[in-house]
């Protein structure tokens, strides 16, 4: 064979058309295969960037409102400082304030705009069951009041907006310059994994949430653009935004015998965790309000989560300061637990209000609590290892097993912290275990859980 060199096969072709000497096809690497139905053109690389520098200034414009609208309520520097420190320091009328007034104003501006502007604002919904459309209007409205409820207080995920319009732009740009569905649905996963990208400043995390969870194949026509896409977002939302990690306190920590025989039990319990919590959240996702009571249910959720925040303020806001707490092993294993089992059932209120939020930081800040409790407890019999390492841990393992994605729950974070490579073989034995009993339970994810009731026929899976 070598010697004889023959026609390439790949579509598009490559520049160099004529095999190597051996005539083997580079198609025989299961990576390497053509473009398939979304072809990567000229146009589409252009698209691709501009969606990622259109998705980078999204983001800072939509961090800048949650910045603006936390330090309004809660008192300078509350949102890009320590927010559930903030949130402490006032009075018990002024903290549950901006959460009644958050509850006001979600329930009229969703009642609004779920009825009077037209449009698709679920990007998971329309990748994985539509043609990639979305509606600028509605998600540009969805968006604004998400953020602004969070910066007031409300128990949700920040990065549902910016991953949302990152999908918009990706939507806009494809339909505007003719490009086909499926590299419009490409565009939009592109885009919407940019999003959560840039305001995390997570771009390989967000490059594998594109592929593992929106387009679920990991294949090189897939991977680059969204490499290429993340880091363009992340890159252009460094005007604002800072460029360490989201998370910047957290030790160096080492390896230990003990943290890998926590993995081997702890991982399958987070598994069962995290099946319960999704299908938590796919009951209040069906049940949410409708009509005239969609007005006041937020309102009714967040003084229920006010309320709780009187005792508990790390249940204000996503998440992200209780999770900083157990990354540290500052706090009371007590109060880990209660806020273990308080977090995800004040999440699951608010998203049943109707609010529309993300799940990302919430689900990750459950798992740093839950693995503490668990590493505190495993530490009677084996001490010796501090109690963050553990919440490092549980928190990959449950944001691994609620998204269904092992690879993008490691990378996302180990790129938040910048912590953890030291436990990279216990924590990825923990996200496997987790992924595996999650998927042995049930299979889906805080992602599926959450889409628009089944109109036509049965689903599947």
């Amino acid at each position: 064979m070598c010697g004889r060199s023959s026609e390439r096969l790949r579509q598009p072709q490559p520049l160099l058309r004529r095999r190597i000497p051996s005539g083997r096809g580079a198609m025989e690497q299961p990576n390497v295969t053509g473009d398939g139905d979304a072809p990567l053109t000229v146009r589409f690389w252009v698209l691709l960037v501009i969606t990622g520098i259109g998705t980078g200034l999204f983001g800072v414009l939509l961090m800048m409102m949650l910045f603006w609208v936390s330090d309004l309520a809660y008192g300078p520097d509350a949102g890009r400082g320590d927010f559930q420190a903030h949130v402490a320091a006032t009075s018990p009328v002024a903290r549950m304030v901006p959460l009644l007034v958050a509850g006001v104003i979600g329930g009229i501006g969703w009642f609004l705009l779920r009825r009077y502007v037209p449009g698709r604002s679920d990007v998971d919904d329309t990748i994985w069951t539509g043609d990639g459309t979305l509606g600028f209007r509605r998600g540009l409205g969805s968006s604004a009041l998400s953020e602004i409820v969070v910066g007031l207080g409300a128990s949700i995920g920040r990065e549902a907006a910016p991953k949302l319009m990152g999908g918009v732009c990706g939507c806009l740009l494809a339909t505007w310059l003719g490009l086909s569905p499926p590299q419009r649905r490409l565009l939009v996963a592109c885009g919407a994994g940019a999003g959560l990208a840039c305001v995390y400043n997570v771009p390989l995390g967000g490059a594998l949430f594109t592929v593992e969870v929106l387009l679920g194949t990991v294949r090189l026509p897939v991977m680059l653009p969204a490499l290429v896409c993340s880091a363009t977002a992340t890159l252009t939302a460094w005007v604002y935004l800072p460029a360490g990690p989201t998370y910047r306190t957290v030790p160096a920590f080492g390896f230990h015998p003990a943290e890998l025989a926590w993995a081997l039990l702890a991982g399958p319990a987070i598994g069962v965790v995290a099946a319960g919590f999704v299908r938590l959240v796919a009951w209040v996702s069906c049940h949410q309000p409708t009509g005239r009571w969609s007005l006041v249910a937020p309102l009714l959720a967040f003084a229920a989560l006010a309320g709780a925040g009187l005792g508990f303020p790390q249940l204000y806001g996503n998440g992200k300061d209780m999770a900083e707490q157990a990354f540290q092993g500052a706090g009371p294993l007590l109060v880990f637990a209660a806020l273990g089992v308080l977090k995800p059932l004040f999440t699951c209120l608010c998203l049943g209000s109707g609010a529309s939020g993300g799940l990302f930081t919430p689900t990750l800040s459950t798992g740093a609590v839950l693995g503490a409790v668990l590493g505190g407890l495993w530490s009677l019999a084996w001490p010796g290892v501090p109690l963050g390492a553990y919440a490092l841990m549980g928190a990959a393992a449950m944001i691994a097993a609620g998204m269904q994605a092992p690879l993008a729950g490691l990378a996302l974070v180990l790129e938040l912290t910048h912590s953890g490579f030291a436990l990279m073989v216990p924590m990825a034995l923990a996200c496997a275990l987790a992924t595996g009993v999650t998927r042995w339970i049930d299979g889906y994810s805080i992602y599926s859980a959450r889409l628009a009731t089944h109109s036509g026929g049965r689903a599947p899976g």
